[in-house]
């Protein structure tokens, strides 16, 4: 008899520990808690899922790696498209289907076999000197302009945001264009590039440089600091290439991890990060361009204006990431 009770105990048990895990989540996240945070708040207010966070500003996808089967994620988090690439590439996501992300998230902006999902986008902006050269009608191709020689800000060429760029070039020029582009881009830097995106708007406005590359959502962020806004007021906002193929895009996305234990809630998270509510919170919280093409961006981010995006689907830059790579070891573009 207490062998039969014992086992039903045991039972019981093991019943209740499938429940509960039927509803909590594990995310591993590139995405810094301030931002997040309220986002699963309202997922889980709203579904009863309750959702645990593993932050990291790197390393997640060699963390996965090790972790093999027993890794807890069930959905990872990135800041670039860089980060969900190398996730597709080392084999730790699996695809997630539905008809609610695929209304969500337009095409160009999500893999075709739904290995992953952009949530937000940024611009890759060029910045110019309010006082020294003001608002200007610009395109990537002249940064290699001779008439910019050391006026140039950048961080380095490396830098996953840069490289997407560069990737994109190659997709729209060639290598050997790209190549010659980056050789000229690199005669035109003011200083050897360092320092993040905010890092080259405040030498635009020391007047270290006139121009600075940079991402769209670092302006909203910089105006709101009170340590950082006279950089921000010394620089105008540009939207490259308006008048031929759009500015280049980079994306945060989402994928569901290989060996989540919870698929189910994982697909709910993330159809709830595509919907309204949480590319609301995207867009007034850190500055960024919903990819829901009917959620508004911020007040800020629209009084810049609108601009055209390039139509690129996403996913190619990934096709030509190596080769970004490769031309920018040939030309020691941060040397």
């Amino acid at each position: 008899m207490k062998m039969v009770k014992s086992l039903a105990v045991i039972g019981l048990a093991c019943f209740a520990s499938i429940a509960n895990a039927a509803d909590s989540l594990t995310v591993y996240s590139y995405r810094q808690a301030f931002l997040i945070d309220p986002i699963l708040a309202d997922f889980t207010k709203e579904t009863g899922i309750k959702v645990d966070v593993v932050f990291s500003k790197k390393g997640i996808a060699e963390r996965m790696m090790r972790e093999g089967r027993l890794s807890k994620a069930d959905v990872v988090l990135t800041s670039d498209f860089y980060r969900l690439m190398e996730l597709v590439e080392k084999d730790l996501v699996t695809p997630a289907a539905s008809d609610t992300l695929q209304q969500n998230i337009p095409a160009k902006y999500r893999s075709p076999d739904d290995e992953w999902y952009a949530l937000t986008m940024r611009v890759r902006n060029i910045y110019s000197s309010k006082d020294r050269l003001g608002k200007l009608d610009i395109n990537y191709e002249d940064l290699a302009d001779p008439k910019y020689k050391g006026k140039i800000c950048t961080r380095s060429g490396k830098h996953p945001y840069n490289v997407s760029l560069v990737a994109s070039m190659i997709a729209h020029h060639g290598e050997q264009e790209t190549k010659t582009w980056l050789e000229g881009w690199k005669a035109n830097l003011a200083r050897k590039p360092q320092g993040n995106d905010r890092a080259q708007v405040k030498a635009v406005s020391e007047g270290l440089c006139d121009l600075a590359i940079g991402n769209s959502y670092y302006l909203g962020k910089m105006l709101q600091d009170p340590k950082q806004q006279a950089w921000a007021d010394a620089i105008e906002i540009n939207f490259p290439n308006q008048d031929n193929r759009g500015s280049h895009i980079n994306v945060s996305g989402m994928a569901m991890a290989k060996h989540s234990k919870n698929q189910a809630a994982a697909l709910k998270l993330m159809e709830f990060l595509s919907g309204d509510k949480a590319q609301q919170t995207y867009a007034e919280v850190n500055f960024e361009y919903p990819v829901k093409v009917d959620v508004a961006p911020s007040k800020l981010v629209a009084s810049w204006g609108e601009f055209k995006a390039d139509d690129l689907p996403i996913y190619k830059l990934a096709e030509y990431h190596s080769a970004a790579i490769k031309l920018l070891d040939e030309v020691k573009f941060d040397l």
